[in-house]
């Protein structure tokens, strides 16, 4: 049996409170040590292991506690043996989930936290408070009794002052203080309106890592979070990870296109694919010895004329869909389309495979987990088949002419009208599949 390295969760009471910014600069300062650290990141984020990545030089994997069984939580923890500590982020705050169960849970840090004996690390924004944060720490801590809490790292601190008053209302609570980060503007990541601008994308990556080791360095204490990391046990054999939709798959992959999760690919691999990569942005239409040609999420609509002028890609990938299966996921999903709108109201034509016309010109959040019941086959699935997956994205249908791909519902079993669609060997969804329904 392999022995599973200790790990640390590192949650909030909300989104913003500063996860990213510890979780990066923790990464990068113990990759600096030559301490072996493996990331992975709560619930269906599609941006945050590029930077977990870049950070630590290993792959971050998504743990998702709604759209996954124990058997794949497991399978996908075990990528953490061999490494010295397992880094976790949470997302949104550390008891937020959705109010049915799932494959195994609500979706929630906490239950990370406590199926894998993660100790917490709340980082907390003190901003307009000093003492009265302990009551916060403390609801935390206690809220959850079979949850492991190793801390709390004060954000947005003021003032020495400031942080002298905090760290009294805590040392009364009886919360351990494992550092203190004063306001820092310069240090934030541009965001855009999926989330952070993707890690490939980023001006100065490297010099932004430095310094937020360098920041978390100078205020809190490393080797204690070293030493507060718990869980590591002897791990059984995991079972396998998503089997892939075929034997040669040729993937989209540029800044338009990147958001597929992290396991799925390390599967396809494991299990022997071939994965081809071509970027629709340099005109590269898909591998003609492909069997599949897969174009998943990302931002075509800030990349929509680039995408309009790649007759070579459009022709390409037409005249791949004569004979094999094509499948793109929300952001390639739109680009299958006939028109794609985008926010100052310019219709740019994608690749016409299927009738689909998206728009920008008004924006609206469409947002959740998503359960669909395919009504026709799609690579690697028969109809019939239940996937579980997440739908993020700002874009409004104009017209949707082709046959549903699957019935979807959202986390409460409510149906949502984004079905997908399909024609002939063309499928498409808005939602980015997670994984098969376990049960």
């Amino acid at each position: 049996m392999a022995e599973r390295p200790p790990g640390l969760l590192i949650a909030a009471p909300a989104s913003g409170s500063g996860k990213t910014t510890v979780t990066l600069g923790l990464l990068r300062a113990l990759a600096e040590d030559g301490v072996v650290a493996q990331p992975f990141k709560n619930g269906p984020d599609y941006i945050d292991p590029a930077f977990h990545r870049a950070a630590c030089g290993r792959a971050s994997f998504n743990l998702d506690s709604w759209a996954m069984g124990p058997d794949l939580l497991d399978a996908i923890a075990a990528r953490a043996d061999g490494a010295d500590l397992v880094v976790a982020e949470g997302s949104m705050g550390l008891y937020d989930g959705v109010a049915r169960p799932g494959a195994s849970g609500t979706g929630t840090g906490a239950e990370l936290a406590a199926a894998f004996g993660w100790p917490v690390v709340l980082v907390l924004d003190v901003s307009g408070q000093a003492q009265s944060a302990a009551a916060t720490a403390l609801g935390f801590a206690r809220l959850r009794p079979d949850l492991p809490f190793a801390g709390v790292i004060l954000n947005r601190v003021a003032s020495p002052r400031h942080e002298r008053l905090t760290r009294l209302g805590m040392e009364a609570a009886g919360i351990r203080v494992l550092g203190a980060l004063p306001r820092r503007k310069d240090l934030t990541l541009p965001e855009r309106h999926l989330g952070l601008v993707q890690a490939m994308e980023h001006p100065d990556l490297e010099a932004t890592l430095a310094a937020l080791a360098a920041f978390l360095r100078a205020h809190v204490d490393v080797a204690a979070l070293r030493r507060a990391a718990g869980g590591g046990r002897a791990g059984a054999p995991s079972g396998p990870l998503p089997r892939p939709p075929a034997q040669r798959i040729a993937l989209a992959l540029d800044a338009a296109f990147s958001f597929l999760y992290p396991h799925l690919l390390e599967g396809w691999r494991a299990a022997g694919a071939e994965i081809r990569p071509f970027s629709p942005l340099a005109d590269e239409p898909p591998d003609p010895a492909a069997d599949l040609a897969w174009l998943p999420g990302g931002y075509p609509e800030l990349h929509a004329g680039r995408l309009a002028a790649a007759e070579r890609f459009r022709a390409g990938l037409r005249r791949f869909a004569e004979s094999r299966p094509v499948h793109g996921e929300c952001g390639g999903y739109m680009a299958l389309g006939d028109w794609l709108v985008d926010g100052q109201g310019v219709r740019h034509r994608m690749v016409g495979l299927l009738g689909l016309v998206t728009s920008y010109e008004k924006r609206r959040m469409h947002l959740g987990y998503r359960r669909a019941e395919l009504l026709a086959p799609m690579p690697g699935f028969p109809a019939g088949s239940v996937l579980r997956g997440h739908e993020f994205h700002y874009s409004t249908i104009l017209d949707q002419p082709d046959p549903p791909l699957a019935r979807v519902t959202d986390a409460d079993g409510v149906a949502v009208p984004e079905s997908g669609a399909r024609r002939g060997r063309v499928t498409g969804s808005f939602f980015h599949m997670i994984a098969e329904d376990a049960r």
